[in-house]
């Protein structure tokens, strides 16, 4: 409760990501800790308080300037009435939008990040300068005081490319520019 009142604008979303952070818990899912910020809310009386951002258009990049990368999931009906997760990684050019996605029935490992990232290059028939992606646990391991600490294995590969990374705040998509 006390983290409420001092950040208001804290989501249930938020909350969860920084206990499977800092104290490694995954007994429990978002949802169950979003309900709970709510009735937080509600029993204690502390309103939501949502900052406004200001937009503007970004500029448009050059051809070959930069990929977008997103990691997802998606939960998906089977032929026995179960559900299955999948995950997914997508490429998207910054220029053209012209997309790139390939998917895992498994969570991505750093050599999944890596081949899949080879796929998309031959795809597009390129690789961009820069590449933007969301700190992900696969390319992130910590922040420092706003240094982004990249996994090794993604390291030895960005610098054997020598492409540009450029990674968005922590649980902001609008920091990508498109959202």
């Amino acid at each position: 409760m006390g983290w409420l009142k001092e950040h208001p604008d804290l989501s249930g979303a938020q909350v969860f990501d920084w206990l499977e952070e800092k104290l490694n818990v995954s007994i429990i899912t978002e949802g169950t800790v979003r309900n709970y910020v709510n009735e937080l809310r509600e029993t204690y009386h502390i309103p939501k308080i949502t900052s406004e951002r200001e937009f503007s258009a970004v500029p448009e990049l050059p051809m070959g300037q930069q990929i977008q990368v997103d990691f997802g999931q998606k939960r998906i009906p089977t032929t026995d009435g179960t559900y299955t997760r999948l995950y997914f990684i997508g490429f998207v050019l910054a220029h053209s939008r012209y997309k790139y996605v390939e998917w895992l029935d498994r969570p991505f490992r750093a050599t999944d990040l890596i081949r899949m990232h080879e796929n998309a290059f031959r795809f597009f028939g390129w690789m961009s300068i820069e590449i933007v992606y969301d700190q992900d646990r696969l390319l992130a391991v910590r922040e420092n005081a706003g240094d982004i600490i990249m996994t090794e294995e993604f390291t030895k590969y960005q610098q054997a490319r020598r492409f540009k990374v450029y990674l968005c705040r922590k649980s902001d998509p609008e920091s990508k520019g498109y959202a």
